[in-house]
């Protein structure tokens, strides 16, 4: 689906620099605009990943990078399971500040196209969901998710079938594959965004160093 038939169902996806996209979210925090259109469209990005991740993770003690947490849905759905140890980061302030209180250990305001202030193998696992879409974060993106992520860490993400290909997350996902820097575990396309009949791909892979 192209950023213009998409753009006529979800509206930030017409959006192209990081600026837009900002004031965009901005508004939509507004009076928790953004939690209400995700619970009307049924986006089911958070609870499938959460749900995919819990069957590959035993240990509800691990240290998760939440990148792109957004207002943090995907906190949410992961505690549900048992896991408490989520670390924030996100582009946009208005978006954190609606983040449930005590939910995560750390909020950080953070442009995920950009090298990520972190140590490497500072995490279990880095979750990106509803992040990888039109005008947001590029797939050069995952090659700081798995430098923060431990030895046989995992990685889970949706991208949004629509720039799949067209922003070239099909060739990176082929060139980590090949340089052996992670192993695929799923990779499967997921309703997402139901509702609006956007789908996206997800994926959980376990990284190898």
């Amino acid at each position: 689906m192209s950023q213009k038939d998409v753009g006529n169902k979800i509206p930030i996806y017409k959006l192209k620099t990081t600026n837009e996209v900002m004031k965009y979210y901005d508004e939509w925090g507004i009076k928790n605009k953004y939690d209400q259109d995700m619970e009307e469209w049924n986006y089911t990005g958070p609870k499938e990943s959460s749900q995919i991740f819990n069957e590959y993770c035993d240990k509800k003690d691990v240290k998760i990078y939440d990148a792109g947490c957004g207002t943090g849905l995907v906190g949410v759905e992961l505690k549900k399971y048992g896991f408490s140890k989520f670390y924030g980061a996100d582009l946009s302030q208005k978006l954190l500040d609606l983040v449930p209180k005590k939910l995560y250990a750390s909020l950080k305001k953070v442009d995920l196209n950009k090298a990520i202030d972190e140590k490497d193998n500072s995490f279990d696992a880095v979750i990106c969901i509803g992040t990888f879409t039109f005008g947001h974060v590029k797939p050069h993106a995952l090659d700081e998710f798995i430098r923060i992520t431990k030895n046989d860490g995992l990685i889970c993400f949706t991208i949004n079938e629509g720039i799949y290909e067209e922003y070239g997350f099909d060739k990176k996902i082929e060139q980590l594959n090949n340089n052996k820097f992670w192993k695929k575990i799923e990779f499967f396309k997921s309703d997402y965004i139901a509702s609006k009949d956007v789908n996206a791909w997800l994926g959980l892979y376990k990284v190898v160093k």
